[in-house]
């Protein structure tokens, strides 16, 4: 690989999609993709994954297999440094569970950098948080908590027997987006899972699931009107929401509040924040507070002009101050972004471009397979957006991760994809049982 490489650190949605839509422009030996899994799980369906409800099996996308139809190199590993005036990258050496090495370090030329390595869980220093919950940050810790559930539901319904008043009880602590989908995601999951040989299990009752948040309201960035039908249709499933609850402490059986209420917990699940990963501070290149790197109006890393950054990791202040959040349509956006600065510097133009400016086009919450809620176009409007719930929402809910498959994959084997992973679930369980 040359100085005329374009590689990107980082395949999630952004970086992926960027990745995917460079190696068709320039092909395998101009765009290499690095990152350490060898497949690409969409992430905001890891809470379908995590109660089983999602296969990642079934649903992962391979890098090699995205790589070779789109025209861009993959590299398996982990970014471990970085030298900004020689223009490398270090990844590091690739081992099996073993502990053997299947690939040595590497250092990788590059004429522009993208990092888009996304976020990890904040704990903000809340004792036992690290030790006794999971966090939601990939695939794997979703599966190992899908197995921890089927493992537990497993022995309730042998306790049954002579424990008629056992139960499970699911913890979650952060009620935004995440923390939500995943009680919804559960409560449907939990009774499924009753039909499929937990036959002593009553799922509304034995399976007990709190949401913990510290704000007034659950999702309280988004309008109010989202935030009361998601409660609504919360409590409706008998999920109970506990607001302005500030967990101090956690151990392997209970959550304590700052009130000392206290909350039985055979799982516990941590949705209360996210931070950039720590690594990136030793870079060398600038950081606020949160770990982030600090980008300019146009995506660029400061004091950089071949190093961009976008996603969860990027901290990229607007005009009016306000910082861009977290959400996949805002590394959907950038990664668009950066396409076209990379294509411009190609054709010889100015690398000055108006800055990246996000637009909200509103927010939409899964609460299980035959329900959403949200807001639509919310950056149409100065004042208010357009609230949608119900089949509507959910339809638009699950066109979004067709969206994202049809940017990796193409029209064609989006939909012939979805076909056939309807097929599939007619003839599979509902929940992943093994």
């Amino acid at each position: 690989m040359d100085l005329s490489s374009v590689v990107i650190v980082g395949g999630g949605a952004g970086g992926l999609e960027l990745a995917c839509k460079l190696g068709r422009k320039l092909g395998p030996d101009r765009v290499v993709l690095v990152d350490p899994k060898m497949y690409h799980i969409w992430k905001p369906s890891l809470h379908e994954v995590a109660a089983g409800t999602l296969d990642i099996h079934q649903e992962g996308l391979s890098y090699p297999m995205l790589a070779h139809n789109n025209g861009f190199n993959f590299v398996l590993g982990s970014m471990m440094g970085l030298d900004a005036t020689n223009k490398t990258v270090n990844v590091a050496a690739v081992t099996d569970d073993a502990g053997d090495e299947v690939l040595p370090a590497r250092v990788l030329s590059f004429g522009t950098l993208v990092i888009a390595v996304g976020s990890q869980s904040n704990y903000f220093g809340v004792k036992g948080a690290q030790d006794y919950t999971i966090s939601l940050d990939g695939p794997q810790q979703a599966e190992n908590f899908r197995l921890k559930m089927l493992k537990h539901l497993a022995t309730l319904d042998m306790r049954k027997k002579d424990q008629p008043d056992a139960s499970l009880d699911i913890v979650i602590i952060g009620a935004g987006a995440t923390g939500v989908e995943l009680a919804a995601e559960l409560r449907e999951a939990s009774h499924v899972h009753s039909r499929y040989g937990f036959s002593r299990i009553d799922a509304a009752k034995d399976v007990t699931i709190t949401l913990l948040e510290g704000a007034p309201t659950i999702l309280h960035v988004l309008p109010e009107s989202v935030s009361s039908a998601a409660l609504t249709l919360l409590q409706q499933r008998h999920i109970k929401v506990v607001n302005n609850c500030r967990v101090v402490e956690i151990s392997a059986k209970q959550v304590e509040d700052a009130h000392g209420n206290r909350y039985k917990a055979d799982l516990c699940v941590w949705a209360a924040g996210i931070k950039a990963p720590a690594w990136l501070a030793n870079l060398g290149l600038p950081v606020n507070r949160n770990g982030q790197l600090e980008v300019q109006g146009d995506l660029r890393v400061k004091g950089q002009s071949d190093i961009f950054s976008l996603g969860d990791c990027a901290a990229c202040e607007q005009p009016d101050g306000s910082m861009v959040p977290p959400r996949a349509q805002s590394a959907h956006q950038q990664a668009d972004y950066i396409y076209q600065a990379i294509l411009s510097q190609e054709k010889g133009k100015s690398a000055t471009r108006e800055p990246y400016l996000y637009k909200d086009h509103g927010s939409l919450v899964s609460l299980g397979s035959r329900s959403s809620v949200g807001s639509l176009m919310g950056g149409l409007f100065k004042s208010s957006s357009m609230f949608v719930e119900g089949f509507f929402a959910r339809t638009m809910y699950a066109s979004l991760h067709l969206m994202h498959h049809y940017a990796v994959l193409g029209g064609m084997k989006t939909v012939l994809l979805a076909l056939a992973r309807f097929l599939v679930k007619r003839a599979t369980p509902l929940v992943k049982l093994h």
